[in-house]
């Protein structure tokens, strides 16, 4: 505890610094400890300062509050007392101050209106509430006014007027028709914040009788209804278009005061033709991403959370294409008072210091002001340990007559804060909270803590006795903590028995009992073994335990760390596991597990199932044990051992394993000695000194090992020196004061000698100093206190027993104890590589500040919001670790267009330093991903509906949709591509003027300023014109099918041939009658060939008057159907009538070509047929 001093009033800063050291005295949470204890009140719940209550219903004012003795309470209502036994109508609530105000018996609310205070009382001080305004909600009803008719002309703006009554709290607005639907708002026609309907411009669909303005008061459940408002638009041609004004605001400049932490709402509606676009920027700088949205189609710019900065000059810009218009509003952000620190409860004991702080901020600033018990500070009973310095109470050697609650105000024109904070002094003697006569038990060579709880004021000092008249502890034996746990690092027999803890302050001394008890630790002496087990066969592990006899064991078996399986085979006794019909599923690893109370052990071994001999004739098993075990030759640091073999059972033994134990200092465990070839059965063994040896032997074949043989008889080697020292000596602070110097100490054959203990030597490196020494014994650790934080120490252990030391240890070097690096890193830079990766440099902390091994750095950055969505999502904080003095890191995975922030800590082996500040940054927008989904629904004849979900990650500011499609046709060949840009604000499009009964394929993904994301493709089919389906079906059938080519080929072949015999008849010579040939046949035909000799005939009359076969000659519209003949030159002719003469001449070239005939019918959609690609080959 600090001392009480004497300070002059020019050094009051210095009593500040010292006072801001000082820590409150600590309480436990012991229920019963703090149900004695004395505290002044605290308020623990309040009604709103604004408490607006329904007037139908009774009136509740919460008062809640805690202390010791329980406190009394009263009441003022508009800054007088207020007796709430004169008035019948108001009850106090049992062992409360909450108050309840009787209406549904008749009171009325109105009557109890105004400012109330509650304050509650013990003997050690009073606690106030805040100052709660009760004021009923209102829901009056709208005047009654006459409305007359609209008449408006088509174009000009309007403004339906809604005026509501003035409720308590404000009514929402909202406008409905008689239906009770919402009317539709947009752009051109939205309501304001004042609850006005505004149209930019009326059109003839405006026209109605029902424009109804609805107040709906959520306080009290009631909706207010406004007569109806007619609205007639006549229309005048042409309607003139006209540049945007500005229906709301008015003027071009207007202000706005809005208070720190509020929703900052702007508004600018337009009237003009075409309806205007709103625009918001902020002069001079930039809105703020995180918290800035557009609200009402963009007329409405909302900020949430607005602070200081948050002030300036606000410019709405309102822009058509004939021309723009502006407001300017100048917005400053005052602020009420708000918490930079809250003065907090001291708890002191008589003759302390301490300080209540109490620091707000505002704009304007706050005033901060004191009172003691609801009484204002300046008429308050003075103290004179009381001393008050503008936002700082100091106090000075306090006594239990300072008690008190003190209430710090903060208030500007805005608002206030009220916080009460008690000073209570305590004045109690000691008390031990740990249980009297407590047991505990702990293992043989492990910690034991015996705790001393303890409560007092001021705080009692701790002692501890062992035995009834024992003598105080001290030691490096021990270890004392400050709450008043005793610790003994490594518990030995001798170390039960009875320990008593004192506590002791100037106002009294109590102690407490409490028992130790040392037990024996589980042992495990006769261990599962290695076994090959033959298919269907049984098998049998051991676990042969020892243990302390005042403790219980468990034993479990486990199998390959897992329960055993559920099967009746499996045979648990006492001390063994039996496995009887042994399959292969029982092969794996079975582990023995001792449980007590204090301790656990286990031992494991192996089942190797193996599949029965083909026959039973050799059997292969382990070998016997060796037997008839002999010493010779004992010297002082050597002996012989020989043995003879057992049966090594038709597998030869390959080895001999040669095992020892130490009667002397580990009874009853075996450890390994070496071993030899199978070939040999005499070895020569090393010893040390002061161990009492016993020796056995195990054989080793191909099949595993054989149970191991008797022991030999003992030997007892003679006392010496150790001939080693402890090995892994380390020195690690464990706090910040001191050197816990560790080793691994020496095993019981290793000390050689009775009496074995330890020399621990260290010096603090790199200064002239001397070493310092201490020897101890049955330990493996020494605290060296006081030492300064993280030095370079220089570190020997050397064992000693009671013939000598061991030879002079190497040194090690440790450190003393880490603390918390005090220095976070500066200069933290981010440079935002793309939009999902960032580098952070950051300048190196100098290594004095890091206090301890530096580790490296963690960045911790985290997702603040996306700039492209309004709500905030969970914080989930990532950390980075830097490992070593690396100065900078990269931050991968980040997401585009978002608002991160980071900050760095150094690290070093206690812990990190403090966080650099928060620093922000912002990744670039990115490619979006792709549209969630997209439908084609509603399929017609020509058109298509296309439905698309925005991408689930935007990565920015979605610019537009990009479209693309083509057809495709049925040999699955893709069409002309058409692209169609599409505004971002869409989510559907009815595609028109395609082809019918035709497959398109669609390409859609989105685009932001960065480029389009991935796409979403789809496929769809508009209608079918079942008129044309069996001819189009039929044309592309035939000129898709291989026979219909091949058949083609041929005939274009053919008429190659006659071309040929044509030209070479007529190089012949001979004349013939032309003139006549065309008189006889006016609409002649091609002749028919004979058969015999190759010439042309004449066609009859009959056969030219004969009607056609179906298929024998191309329809009027020049397609060929499937059935069509495909063996007539006239169907592959230019379509006039050409004949041969009688020497093969083609005639036709002087005859008059027929003109084309129109088409007739429906034309095919298709692409041209093969057929008629051929009709200009001949």
């Amino acid at each position: 505890m600090m001392k009480k001093k004497s300070i002059s009033a020019s050094k009051a800063s210095l009593v500040f610094f010292l006072c801001q050291m000082i820590s409150a005295l600590d309480v436990p949470l012991d229920s019963k400890l703090l149900e004695e204890l004395s505290q002044p009140p605290t308020i623990t719940q309040q009604s709103p300062k604004d408490y607006i209550v329904d007037p139908r219903e009774n009136i509740v004012i919460q008062c809640e509050a805690k202390g010791k003795p329980p406190p009394s309470f009263s009441w003022t209502r508009n800054g007088t007392h207020f007796d709430i036994d004169k008035d019948e109508q108001v009850t106090m609530k049992p062992n409360s101050g909450t108050l309840v105000i009787n209406i549904m018996n008749g009171g009325k609310a109105e009557a109890y209106e105004g400012v109330y205070q509650c304050t509650a009382r013990n003997e050690r001080g009073a606690a106030i509430s805040n100052n709660i305004v009760i004021r009923p909600s209102r829901s009056p009803l709208w005047t009654k006014e006459k409305l007359e008719p609209n008449q408006v002309r088509e174009g000009d703006s309007l403004v339906l007027h809604c005026r509501p009554p003035v409720g308590l709290p404000p009514p929402i607005i909202f406008w409905m028709d008689n239906a009770f639907q919402r009317l539709p708002q947009s752009e051109r026609v939205s309501q304001g914040l004042n609850g006005d309907l505004y149209f930019s411009n009326v059109q003839p669909e405006d026209t109605r009788e029902d424009y109804i303005c609805y107040a709906r008061f959520n306080h009290t459940q009631t909706i207010q209804q406004k007569q109806p408002i007619s609205v007639k638009v006549f229309s005048t041609k042409p309607v003139t278009e006209r540049p945007p004004i500005l229906l709301t605001p008015t003027g071009t400049t207007s202000n706005k005061v809005e208070l720190r932490g509020n929703v900052l709402l702007l508004e600018c509606i337009a009237a003009g033709l075409p309806t205007p676009v709103i625009r918001w920027i902020k002069e001079g700088g930039e809105l703020p991403a995180n918290r800035t949205f557009f609200e009402n189609f963009k007329k409405t710019l909302k900020i949430i959370d607005v602070s200081e900065a948050d002030s300036g000059n606000y410019k709405c810009i309102a822009r058509n294409i004939l021309g723009s218009t502006h407001h300017v509003i100048s917005v400053t952000v005052k602020a009420a008072p708000y918490w930079i620190t809250a003065p907090r409860n001291l708890v002191l004991s008589p003759g302390e210091d301490g300080t209540l702080i109490c620091r707000a901020n505002g704009n304007p600033k706050p005033s901060i002001s004191w009172l003691a018990n609801g009484v204002p500070i300046a008429i308050a009973p003075e103290d004179p340990s009381r001393k008050v310095d503008g936002d700082t109470i100091i106090f000075s050697a306090v006594q239990e007559r300072s008690s008190a609650v003190y209430q710090c105000n903060a208030s500007n024109e805005y608002g206030y804060l009220l916080a009460n904070a008690f000073v209570n002094v305590l004045a109690e003697p000691p008390r031990i909270l740990t249980p009297a006569n407590k047991l505990y038990q702990v293992i043989l060579d492990s910690p034991a803590l015996i705790d001393c709880a303890y409560f007092g004021s001021p705080k009692p000092e701790i002692e501890w006795f062992k035995g009834v008249k024992g003598s105080i502890l001290r030691g490096n034996e021990y270890v004392f903590h400050d709450n008043g746990t005793l610790e003994i690092p490594v518990a030995q027999k001798d170390s039960t028995g009875t320990y008593t803890c004192v506590a002791r302050n100037e106002l009294g001394k109590i102690q407490n009992e409490v028992q130790l008890e040392v037990k024996d630790p589980t042992m495990i002496i006769k261990q599962p073994e290695y076994k090959v087990i033959q298919r269907y066969g049984h098998v049998s592990f051991e676990c042969i335990i020892k243990h302390d006899s005042t403790l219980i064991p468990t034993v479990i078996w486990l199998k390959d760390n897992d329960e055993l399986p559920d099967d009746e085979r499996f045979l648990v006794g006492k001390d063994n596991l039996t496995i009887m019909n042994v399959t292969d599923k029982d092969d794996g690893t079975y582990t023995c597990i001792v449980n007590t109370t204090l301790d656990s052990v286990s031992a494991s071994a192996v089942l190797t199932v193996v599949a029965a001999p083909p026959t039973p004739a050799i059997i292969y098993a382990r070998p016997n044990p060796p037997f008839d075990l002999e010493l010779t030759g004992q010297l002082e640091r050597s002996i012989e051992l020989s043995w003879i073999p057992g049966d090594e059972n038709n597998s030869p033994i390959t080895s001999f394993v040669i095992e020892y134990e130490d009667g002397l200092h580990e009874p009853g465990v075996w450890h390994y000695q070496t071993e030899v070839p199978g070939s040999q059965t005499t070895v020569q063994l090393k010893l040390s000194p002061y161990v009492n040896y016993s020796f056995r032997v195990i054989a080793v074949n191909e099949i595993g090992r054989s149970q191991p043989s008797e022991p030999s008889e003992q030997y007892l080697t003679k006392s010496a020196n150790p001939d080693e020292n402890p090995s892994n000596v380390q020195g690690i602070g464990s706090e910040p004061d001191n050197l816990v110097i560790t080793w691994e100490s020496l095993k019981g054959f290793q000390s050689n000698g009775p009496g074995l203990q330890y020399k621990v030597s260290w010096r603090q490196k790199d200064v002239d100093d001397e070493w310092t020494s201490v020897v101890v014994a049955n330990v493996s650790k020494y605290i060296v206190s006081g030492t300064p934080t993280f030095v370079p120490y220089e570190i020997k252990v050397q064992a000693l027993n009671d013939l000598g030391y061991a030879p002079e240890p190497s040194e090690v070097i440790g450190h003393s104890g880490e603390d918390l690096p005090m220095v976070a890193p500066g200069n933290v830079q981010v440079h935002v590589i793309n939009s999902t990766l960032a580098k952070v440099h950051w300048d190196p902390v100098p290594l004095k500040s890091v206090r301890g091994h530096l580790q490296g750095y963690k960045v911790y950055y985290w997702k603040v919001q996306s700039l492209s969505r309004r709500s905030k999502r969970h914080i989930e904080k990532k950390i980075l670790t830097f490992r070593g003095n690396k100065t900078f890191g990269m931050l991968p995975g980040l997401e585009p267009y978002s608002s991160y922030k980071l900050n760095v800590r150094v690290v070093n082996g206690k812990g990190e330093g403090p966080a650099s500040p928060d620093k922000v940054f912002k990744t670039p927008e990115g490619v979006p991903s792709s549209p969630s989904f997209l439908k084609i629904t509603n399929p017609t004849l020509d058109s298509l509906t296309l439905e698309w979900g925005s991408p689930t990650h935007p990565n920015g500011v979605l610019i537009s949709y990009i479209l693309k499609f083509q057809p495709i046709n049925n040999t699955h060949e893709l069409g002309p591509l058409v692209e169609i840009r599409i505004p971002a604000n869409e989510s559907s499009l009815i595609l028109k003027n395609l082809n019918y009964s035709t497959r398109y394929k669609f390409y859609f993904n989105a685009q932001t300023s960065v480029g389009s994301g991935s796409q979403i493709t789809e496929e769809a089919v508009t209608i079918m014109d079942e008129g044309k389906m069996a001819m189009a079906s039929r044309q592309v059938d035939i000129a898709t099918q291989g026979w219909f080519i091949g058949l083609m080929c041929a005939v274009a072949l053919l008429i190659l041939i006659l071309l040929i015999v044509c030209f070479i008849r007529r190089n012949k010579g001979g004349k013939y009658p032309v003139k006549e040939k065309e008189d006889a046949h006016a609409d002649p035909e091609i002749q028919p060939m004979k058969e015999d000799d190759g010439t042309f005939g004449e066609y009859s009359d009959a056969e030219d008057h004969k009607p056609l076969k179906k298929g024998s000659r191309t329809p009027s519209d020049r397609t060929v159907k499937k059935e069509d003949s495909d063996d007539s030159l006239v169907d592959y002719g230019e379509g006039v009538n050409g004949q041969f003469n009688e020497d093969g001449s083609f005639i036709g070239q002087y005859s008059g070509k027929k003109e084309k005939e129109p088409a007739e019918g429906n034309e095919s959609s298709e692409a041209p047929s093969p057929v008629n690609a051929m009709n200009s080959f001949v």
